[in-house]
């Protein structure tokens, strides 16, 4: 059991929150028991896990470490007070791990399918509003999440706590706005972009087809590099407010995509 809250390994685990370290270490940790689970489900390997077994709910807590370990992570068990130390929570469940960050390349990508949907979640600050569009990506069956000028970090903990896991299913990939607009067109994607100030309403705008929805952060909103060339969409706004939460858009426009396709087939 670890129980020095000086041990290197414990030591690792917290340094792992700072982006820098992450990107240098090219490793980043992944906490909770539903977040874990997701990995588990989508086969996503990991490295160690560590669990706390004064913090564990019951024995499908016990049972998921069993899974994990099966899977080929190594299990090191805590004392709560290092458990704690090590994680990012208020309120910590007793199971954390870290794992290898895996490629987010373009290239990495396979090949769209026909008919793909895809979110373009450009330039978006703040961590919760990346992973609450991957988890809204990953609910209304998007084919993928497109990264464009990525302003926080994909492997942050609270990207990876707000996705509830879905970072292990939707297929992402993070570039600059010109290698994916370059991308896109290779693939014959068309883009179509969310702008307060455009003409057409969202649920007037054919969604059908292979189609990339691209939402900004709702401080600025998307830059020219997605106004300028392509076709435009807004969200009413019938009240007082001017915008709404990015995620919120891109949920609402990707469940509209959603809808079209059903009520065609």
């Amino acid at each position: 059991m670890l129980t020095s809250l000086r041990n290197v390994r414990v030591k690792d685990v917290v340094r792992l929150r700072n982006r820098r370290h992450r990107e240098r270490e090219r490793r980043f940790v992944i906490e909770g028991k539903r977040e874990l689970a997701a990995a588990a489900a989508a086969h996503f390997p990991l490295q160690t896990l560590f669990y706390c077994e004064e913090l564990l709910a019951d024995d499908s807590d016990r049972a998921l470490i069993g899974e994990l370990a099966g899977g080929g992570a190594e299990c090191e068990t805590a004392s709560r007070a290092v458990f704690e130390k090590m994680s990012y929570r208020r309120t910590p469940d007793g199971l954390i791990a870290v794992a290898a960050m895996p490629s987010i390349a373009l290239e990495a990508l396979p090949a769209p399918p026909a008919d793909s949907l895809w979110l373009i979640a450009a330039a978006i600050e703040k961590p919760g509003n990346l992973g609450a569009m991957l988890r809204s990506a990953d609910a209304a069956g998007a084919t993928g999440v497109l990264i464009a000028d990525a302003a926080t970090d994909v492997f942050n903990p609270n990207v990876v706590r707000a996705s509830v896991g879905t970072l292990f299913s939707v297929p992402i990939a993070a570039a600059s706005a010109d290698a994916l607009r370059a991308w896109l067109a290779e693939h014959h994607i068309r883009v179509l972009a969310a702008s307060a100030e455009a003409a057409t309403e969202y649920t007037a705008v054919d969604l059908r087809g292979s189609v990339a929805v691209a939402v900004g952060a709702e401080s600025a909103g998307l830059s020219a590099a997605w106004l300028e060339g392509f076709e435009t969409m807004r969200i009413p706004m019938l009240g007082r407010a001017d915008s709404i939460n990015a995620a919120m858009a891109a949920a609402i426009l990707l469940f509209e995509a959603r809808r079209q396709r059903y009520a065609a087939s």
